[in-house]
């Protein structure tokens, strides 16, 4: 199997070639295949413990189930941020993004002003994510301004929970660098700093059940609380825009303890591409997905989220051309 600079040098010779030769360009990708080369594809995803890294990794092996010589791989990374680095280098073909961190890549404005503009397209809306903040009953914190003086873990350094975390609090009227005493955990290791009291909050926006938190709910001795945080919608909209932050609802029983549905903030998460990708490989990676859902869905629960009608919904930013021929072909692109 090739790796993946191996590949794009044989791919480079080709179009230099297809260049000088009396025919039209040629793909890469159709290159590799004409060729019994194997293309490697890397998908950058998130935090273990997340949803982000499980999800990726049942999209990355039904990829290289049936997409013809292709073979992905989900990457661990730091969450959207990092993503978006790793598409904008080149060191990635794949993403996982929220959407408020996806419309600032492509503008070039907030947090990336200084990193620049990304070339993403999207390829699907796969789900919600939730934003959690949880501690434990023990700590006697009941709401977010019940966390001022805390030690909180507000995710870490470069994911899209610490950007909403530190907009979260602002919105609450909080000083995020004076009224909280601020960790910056990925959600496993916070998971664990919160069941041993070595903080007393944690911030993380994720599907539902995030894996995580599961395990917390079900420590011996410990009994989890989740604060609700819709409240701050008005806030959150005013600061950022009315189209990415959404109200949901964690339902009672979704985690061990919660006898009662906590209203929160949510956005959607996308499966997103380079935008350099060629069209037919985002097409084939496109109706991978939709094809084989059961298989995605026997790996995480939120894949049964995972809809042809609602993955056109609720991006921020512009589809892929092949993605948006896969969706034509199936009669829900809306123009």
């Amino acid at each position: 199997m090739n790796s993946r600079r191996q590949f794009l040098q044989r791919a480079s010779a080709a179009v230099t070639a297809a260049l000088v030769a009396p025919t039209t360009a040629c793909d890469p990708r159709e290159y590799a295949r004409a060729h019994g080369a194997t293309l490697r594809l890397s998908i950058a995803a998130g935090n273990i413990g997340g949803v982000f890294y499980p999800y990726a990794g049942a999209i990355a092996a039904v990829i290289t189930a049936h997409v013809p010589r292709v073979a992905a791989t989900a990457e661990v990374t730091g969450g959207t941020i990092d993503n978006m680095q790793f598409l904008q280098h080149g060191t990635a073909d794949l993403a996982f993004a929220t959407a408020d961190l996806l419309e600032e890549a492509v503008d070039g404005s907030g947090v990336f002003a200084k990193l620049g503009r990304v070339p993403v397209r999207a390829i699907a809306v796969l789900y919600y994510s939730y934003f959690h903040i949880a501690t434990l009953a023990e700590t006697g914190i009941a709401s977010i301004d019940d966390l001022r003086g805390r030690v909180v873990s507000v995710g870490s350094a470069g994911s899209s929970t610490e950007i909403f975390a530190l907009r979260l609090m602002r919105a609450a009227g909080m000083d995020t660098e004076r009224d909280v005493r601020r960790q910056g955990l990925g959600i496993g290791p916070a998971a664990d700093a919160l069941r041993d009291r070595k903080v007393d909050a944690l911030f993380w926006i994720g599907g539902v059940p995030t894996g995580a938190i599961l395990e917390l709910a079900s420590a011996a001795g410990r009994r989890l609380v989740l604060l609700p945080n819709a409240r701050l919608l008005p806030q959150m909209r005013a600061a950022h825009g009315d189209g990415v932050y959404v109200e949901r609802t964690i339902r009672a029983g979704a985690y061990k303890g919660i006898e009662a549905d906590v209203p929160v903030l949510g956005l959607a998460n996308l499966l997103v591409a380079d935008a350099r990708m060629s069209d037919e490989l985002a097409y084939e990676v496109t109706q991978a997905l939709f094809v084989h859902t059961d298989e995605i869905a026997a790996v995480h629960n939120e894949a049964r989220h995972l809809r042809v009608e609602s993955a056109v919904e609720g991006s921020p930013i512009a589809f892929h051309d092949g993605a948006r021929r896969f969706y034509t072909e199936r009669g829900v692109w809306k123009s």
